[in-house]
């Protein structure tokens, strides 16, 4: 009696687990582990790239998930906290997927109800890579959230660091996708 309990115990546990780890994030331009292209690489700061965010699309998102929000950091940036280079939020619960570009700043490419905070350039949209050179493989992280609330209330002029405190706050999950470039 009490191993097939316990047996009925694990298998509840591993369902639950395996549910959990459904939610996922793909894109057609960017893959997990490889390098990414010049043209996701910044045009400025000596970079010059096409700085055209990657197409993004996630499924599986959490019960209960009212909104999303997208983050891109990259944690090997010599700062001493990494570089936010995109942050999407409020993106309608309905939204599976950003377009190629969608991060382009006043495109219409976002869902209606989407926006875009300061990044570590100080402008709203995507800025692309641009590791120092010699520098080595920079890590990047894009990160869909699913977030338990319809809109986050922030600033207009809010920080990357107090948009990140309102979506781990408010997130019922994550998936990302941790893709390479090095100059």
């Amino acid at each position: 009696m009490y191993k097939k309990l316990a047996l009925s115990a694990i298998i509840a546990m591993t369902a639950n687990v395996a549910l959990a780890g459904e939610f996922t994030l793909t894109s057609k331009d960017i893959k997990e582990g490889e390098m990414m292209s010049k043209a996701q690489e910044f045009q400025g700061f000596g970079c010059e790239g096409g700085n055209a965010s990657p197409q993004l699309s996630w499924s599986g998102a959490p019960e209960g998930t009212k909104s999303f929000a997208l983050t891109v950091h990259d944690r090997d940036a010599p700062t001493g906290s990494g570089w936010w280079h995109w942050q999407v939020i409020n993106i309608p619960a309905d939204t599976t997927s950003l377009a190629t570009n969608a991060g382009a700043a006043e495109n219409g490419k976002l869902p209606e109800g989407s926006a875009q905070t300061r990044n570590d350039y100080g402008y709203k949209g995507f800025g692309g890579l641009c590791p120092p050179p010699g520098h080595g493989v920079h890590h990047y992280t894009f990160t869909i959230h699913a977030l338990k609330v319809e809109k986050l209330e922030i600033p207009e002029d809010a920080s990357a660091a107090l948009a990140g405190y309102m979506i781990n706050g408010n997130s019922l999950g994550s998936a990302s996708i941790e893709a390479l470039y090095e100059r």
